[in-house]
C-alpha cells in the first residue's frame, strides 16, 4: 500500500471519527437554562416561589390547581424552610448531596396533581426524524409533618405543548394533546419521612414533522408524584439541569484523534525506513 493511500485512509478514519463525535454533540437537546441560573428577579431568600424569580426562558402553564407550590432554589437548600407563606421544608434524611457543578439552582415542585403545575419552554432549531438526547437530575423527598411512602418522577414531553391535567376524587390524569411525545424519568420511592438523593436521568426524544412547528417544539416538565393519587401525603420532585453540548472534543475523542496521528507517523516512520534501505 502507497504512503499516500495509508495516510489518505487514515486522515480518513481520523475523520469519521470525530464526524461521529459531532454528531452526538449536535443533537443534544439544546434545552436553555435548565440549570435555573438565569432569573428575572433574583433569589431573595435561598429558597423562593417560582412566579416571584421567574427564570428566563420559562414559563408557567396551568396544569393544577395551585401553581404556586412551585419553586427555586440555591442547591444544598432543598429542605430550606424560608420565610415566604408556602415554601415549606421537606425531610433531608438521608440528606441531598452535590452531583452537579456549584452554583447550579433547583425547581422544586409539588407532586400531587391537584396542587402542582408544569413548566415549558419553546426550542427552536430542531429536525425531524433526528434523536435528541435531555439530560438532567433529579430528587424527591416528602414534606415535613406528614408520612407515608412516596413515589416520584418527571414526566416530560416535547412537541406542541399545552399539557394539562384531569382529576377526579381520588386520582388525576395528565391530558396530554395530539403532537406531543412523553418520557419519562426513573421512578424513584421514597420511604416514609425521608428523602431520596440526586440521581441522573436521560431521556431520548425523535420528534416527527407532526411534532413540530416550523422546527420548533415545546419541552415540558410536569412533577408526578403518587401515580396521579390526590391522597396528600405529598410528594416532592427536584430538578437541576446538566443539558449542555460539549464546546470542545470530549477526552475519548481526542484519545481517538491521537490514536490515528500516531498511525499516520507511524506510517511515514515506516515509508522512510524502506526508503532509506533502498538508498543504501
Amino acid at each position: 500500500m502507497s504512503f499516500f493511500k495509508s495516510a489518505a485512509l487514515g486522515l480518513t478514519a481520523v475523520g469519521l471519527s470525530l464526524g461521529l463525535a459531532y454528531s452526538a454533540q449536535a443533537d443534544v437537546l439544546p434545552a436553555t437554562n435548565l440549570e435555573f441560573n438565569q432569573l428575572t428577579h433574583p433569589l431573595t431568600q435561598q429558597k423562593d416561589f417560582f412566579n416571584t424569580v421567574m427564570p428566563i426562558g420559562w414559563s408557567v402553564g396551568t396544569a393544577g390547581a395551585d401553581g404556586s407550590l412551585t419553586y427555586v432554589g440555591e442547591q444544598g437548600s432543598e429542605g430550606y424552610t424560608g420565610t415566604g407563606g408556602n415554601i415549606y421544608p421537606v425531610y433531608t434524611n438521608p440528606g441531598f448531596s452535590v452531583t452537579v457543578p456549584a452554583g447550579t439552582n433547583f425547581f422544586q415542585a409539588d407532586g400531587n396533581p391537584q396542587y402542582e403545575n408544569t413548566i415549558f419552554q419553546t426550542i427552536t432549531g430542531l429536525t425531524a426524524g433526528t434523536t435528541y438526547t435531555l439530560q438532567f437530575q433529579q430528587a424527591a423527598g416528602q414534606q415535613v409533618g406528614f408520612s407515608g411512602e412516596t413515589h416520584e418522577q418527571w414526566l416530560v414531553y416535547l412537541g406542541k405543548g399545552g399539557i394539562s391535567v384531569s382529576c377526579g376524587s381520588t386520582s388525576c390524569t395528565p391530558v396530554v394533546p395530539t403532537g406531543n411525545l412523553e418520557q419519562d424519568s426513573t421512578l424513584m420511592t421514597t420511604p416514609s419521612e425521608m428523602n431520596i438523593d440526586w440521581n441522573s436521568v436521560t431521556l431520548s426524544f425523535t420528534p416527527t414533522a407532526a411534532d413540530l412547528t416550523g422546527g420548533s417544539a415545546v419541552l415540558t416538565f410536569l412533577a408526578w408524584g403518587d401515580m396521579g393519587s390526590t391522597t396528600n401525603l405529598p410528594p416532592t420532585v427536584f430538578l437541576q439541569g446538566v443539558n449542555t453540548t460539549p464546546v470542545v472534543p470530549e477526552p475519548a475523542t481526542l484519545s481517538v484523534l491521537g490514536v490515528g496521528l500516531l498511525g499516520l507517523g507511524a506510517v511515514m516512520m515506516r515509508r522512510r525506513a524502506k526508503q532509506g534501505g533502498a538508498a543504501a
